[in-house]
């Protein structure tokens, strides 16, 4: 079940499901993120594709799978890092018509030290899931993609990407 919820202190203090530009090594990762995470970790979003857009990637809902990481805010800077991903994503609030991205909560996997490789099966095992805030691409988007989206194989941006 996907479910959407505002800005601000009565939103769940969830970790962060990334995919695209704020990956380790891309160029949002240092901009938005250093000092502000406690913790990342590779994960995978099950049940979305990954469609390339200009010059970031769309996660939509889908029979697939997106690999990313999983963020934990840094203590005392959840607020903070919560609205500058919600700028930097185009998430005006839930459902807003000028929406980039929802930012939604869905269960990420992440995977066990045996399904951590590279294999077709990555990820399919014994690793734990835990519910995170992921920006998938807002409706609009998501109709446009569907038409005339390029999806990136495998769902990994990094190794997308030409």
């Amino acid at each position: 079940m996907t479910t959407t919820a505002p800005g601000g202190p009565l939103a769940a203090e969830l970790p962060f499901f990334v995919y695209g530009t704020l990956l380790p090594g891309e160029p949002n990762h240092d901009l938005f993120l250093r000092g502000r995470t406690a913790g990342e970790r590779p994960a995978v979003l099950p049940r979305a594709l990954l469609y390339d857009g200009p010059g970031y990637p769309y996660a939509i809902e889908g029979h697939g799978r997106v690999h990313g990481t999983l963020l934990v805010a840094a203590p005392g800077v959840y607020g903070e890092l919560l609205g500058l991903l919600d700028h930097l994503e185009e998430f005006l609030g839930p459902g807003h018509p000028r929406n980039l991205y929802e930012r939604v909560a869905r269960e990420v996997e992440l995977p066990g030290e045996a399904d951590a490789g590279d294999g077709a099966d990555a990820g399919h095992g014994a690793g734990e899931s835990v519910r995170a805030w992921v920006y998938l691409a807002a409706a609009a988007v998501t109709r446009s993609l569907r038409t005339g989206g390029v999806l990136i194989p495998g769902g990994r941006w990094t190794t997308g990407r030409s």
